[in-house]
């Protein structure tokens, strides 16, 4: 894996070098801060200041350099359009067709210039975090705070590269006037513009403008669900390997793994109550019903996370035949009259979630320039089977005996899904095929802690040594900065967090405000989808068919406005402030779930819980986004990886949410509702505070 400060070494322009971002010195001077951070010999206030006044600097040469480069492109152009100016008046073929290719030459320099600052964009980004890392500071959100919302920032140039729109804005237009248009007068800002032939060039330019803007698409949005790291451009080794590790019907059969689950978890909603009164208990130990599945899936997440480093279709196999034995004994539970086993064969269902394998072989096995696909393929399968869930069990309404088997409303979805599961087991057995798997994460992180000591002993010798000489520091800063053997660069990739106690320590504010909000969105639709049944059939008197076609609406609604959200509002506003407003809006949404006036109706029901379930939705896709950019780099390998911790955020609010409905059943049906959406109320507000007070941070 080709690492930051190479990238930016091979993909600088020819003549442009001394005026990128020096990331090799400022991360040295980070090692230097944190070496003497150990040895209690730094003042915290002086490294401050000292930091802050070398990333000014570094910014203000990038964002002068940019000013220069933006008044020559600008002068080119006027140039240019006073060439076409005459031309209007003797339209001459040979001159037409020598302007549009000085203008295409005009274009292709500002797509350099758009590459230049994203590549310090980039450094700018990465040098902030690693000094956060190392040091356990919150620099980030000050530097942010102070410098973008002062009124002659320089950050901003950076970031959003002011400026260069009006310079793409007139290229577009000038190029667009001399393509031949057969009679029509149509320019950029009519309002039908994709009538206007378009230059290669424009589109060139667009495609690197996006990718500066980190403008996004229907795809990419919904690819971010999945917490799977994008490719890095540089990691042509990785392309090879994961090429060589692809198959494609392997990942077909775990698409198919996760959909299966998806099914299998929602079901059960729209009948668990039922089922509970079947068996003597109260309507609300539905609550114990549904949750036990994610309670057993706190623990296996862990394993099958650990388990997918030296295997893949292992740890499919024994899923699926955890399912297949759960689904059966929670099918049997009716005639053997047994509430214990109905929940014991949920929670073997949740032994047997392998998710976090899914997750794994995409991220592993899946090359590069297809993984953003197989990651949106990844959360349809999601959404889909969390629709299909319960629509299935509005048509499974039968009631007969085979054998010494009762098959009706309530058992029918457990055989369903064992049926589903033996198939699957079948193919499975059938079809998958074992990527070779080398080094295991635990090898690679011990030989990268291997050479990352020693290198630290080399540089806390060359510390001891200096004895707070200036002159000897700056020598080791210069020789540290252009050390093109130093040992962390050839590293192949950060070292995997080897406990979930070290996993723990790498979380920064922002990660674990983010993990906190992944829990809110998580505990809001469990306890909204949970008590579905319970709440609707006490207060209007809903059946299991009308339960089930809403939740299954409520379940369609996910890939439509993840189209919206994607293709249109990403590209609209910064994800930071979708993801304040989604907040807001699954706040407003849960205030008006609540049950203050003598009568509660089925419309006001029905528009909380859409506002509850689409704002989520929408709050999902941009809290995973941002929880990807700002996880630490060594939390995306091995089994403490980010995926898995958020999928812990996320089951273990399901926990806490089944176990608040089954705890409020005991104040009584009446009082189920408000009592289960008062948790909801605090977690909300409290994630509202904590996404503000680290709003700076998440400036990506």
């Amino acid at each position: 894996m080709v690492n930051f400060s190479k990238k930016l070494t091979k993909d600088q322009i020819p003549g442009w070098e001394e005026y990128y971002f020096n990331y090799k010195l400022l991360k040295a001077r980070v090692k230097v801060y944190t070496e003497q951070t150990k040895e209690g010999n730094h003042d915290r206030r002086r490294v401050l200041k000292d930091f802050s006044k070398l990333l000014d600097d570094e910014i203000e040469k990038i964002v002068l350099f940019m000013i220069k480069q933006q008044g020559l492109i600008a002068a080119r152009l006027e140039e240019l359009g006073k060439r076409r100016a005459v031309l209007e008046d003797i339209p001459l073929v040979q001159e037409i067709a020598e302007l549009k290719e000085d203008y295409r030459a005009v274009g292709l320099d500002l797509v350099r210039l758009l590459k230049f600052v994203d590549l310090n964009a980039n450094a700018v980004r990465k040098i902030l975090k690693k000094f956060d890392e190392r040091l356990g500071y919150t620099f980030t959100d000050y530097f942010v705070r102070s410098r973008s919302n002062h009124p002659f920032s320089q950050l901003k140039q950076v970031f959003k590269h002011v400026g260069i729109g009006a310079v793409v804005g007139a290229l577009s237009r000038n190029l667009g006037d001399l393509e031949e248009r057969e009679g029509s007068y149509l320019n950029i800002y009519d309002e039908n513009p994709l009538a206007i032939p378009k230059d290669p060039i424009i589109d060139m330019i667009k495609a690197t403008a996006d990718k500066l803007t980190n403008s996004t698409n229907f795809l990419r949005f919904l690819g971010q669900h999945a917490l799977i790291a994008e490719p890095d451009d540089a990691a042509g080794t990785e392309e090879e390997h994961t090429a060589a590790a692809y198959h494609y019907i392997s990942l077909v059969l775990n698409l198919a793994n996760t959909f299966l689950y998806m099914v299998n978890t929602y079901i059960v909603v729209p009948t668990a109550d039922d089922y509970a009164t079947s068996l003597g208990a109260a309507a609300t130990v539905c609550g114990i019903i549904i949750g036990s599945m994610p309670v057993a899936q706190v623990f296996s997440s862990v394993y099958f996370s650990a388990w997918s480093n030296r295997s893949y279709f292992q740890p499919l196999l024994f899923s699926s035949i955890v399912l297949l034995l759960g689904n059966v004994m929670y099918a049997m539970a009716y005639d053997f009259n047994s509430l214990t086993v109905l929940l014991v064969g949920r929670a073997l269902c949740g032994m047997g979630s392998a998710r976090a394998v899914n997750r794994r072989y995409i991220s592993d096995c899946v090359p590069p320039r297809i993984r953003m696909q197989a990651s949106a393929a990844f959360v349809s399968a999601s959404a889909l089977g969390m629709a299909c869930g319960p629509a299935m069990a509005g048509l499974l309404q039968v009631n007969f005996k085979l054998y010494a088997f009762t098959i009706n409303s309530e058992t029918l979805p457990g055989w369903v899904m064992a049926f589903g599961w033996l198939v699957y087991l079948i193919w499975l057995w059938i079809s998958f095929q074992e990527p070779a798997i080398g080094k295991t994460y635990e090898e690679v992180h011990r030989q990268i802690s291997s050479a990352g000591s020693s290198s630290t002993k080399h540089l806390k010798h060359l510390l001891q040594d200096a004895h707070g000489d200036n002159d000897q520091e700056e020598h080791l800063l210069k020789q540290d900065a252009h050390d093109d053997n130093d040992q962390e660069e050839e590293t192949p990739s950060p070292a995997a967090a080897p406990s979930v106690i070290e996993a723990y320590r790498l979380l920064t504010p922002s990660v674990k405000v983010q993990l906190l909000i992944y829990f809110m969105l998580k505990f809001s639709m469990e306890i909204l989808l949970s008590e579905s049944s319970v709440v609707t059939s006490y207060y209007f008197g809903w059946t299991t068919s009308t339960v089930a076609i809403f939740l299954a609406m409520l379940g369609l609604t996910v890939l439509p406005i993840n189209a919206v959200v994607g293709t249109y509002i990403s590209n609209m506003f910064e994800e930071r402030q979708i993801l304040v407003a989604s907040e807001v809006v699954l706040l407003a949404g849960v205030l008006l779930s609540f049950n203050l006036l003598s009568t509660y109706t089925a419309a006001q029901y029905v528009c909380s819980a859409l506002l509850t379930f689409v704002s989520a939705e929408v709050l999902e896709g941009v809290n995973l986004s941002l929880l990807s950019q700002v996880m630490p780099a060594r939390l995306s390998r091995g089994t403490w990886n980010g995926g898995l911790l958020s999928t812990e955020a996320g089951t273990l609010a399901r926990v806490a949410a089944d176990g608040t409905i089954t705890l409020a059943g005991y104040l009584g049906q009446g009082m189920l509702l408000n009592a289960t959406l008062l948790p909801s109320l605090v977690i909300c507000v409290a994630s509202i505070a904590a996404t503000l007070s680290t709003y700076n941070s998440l400036f990506y």
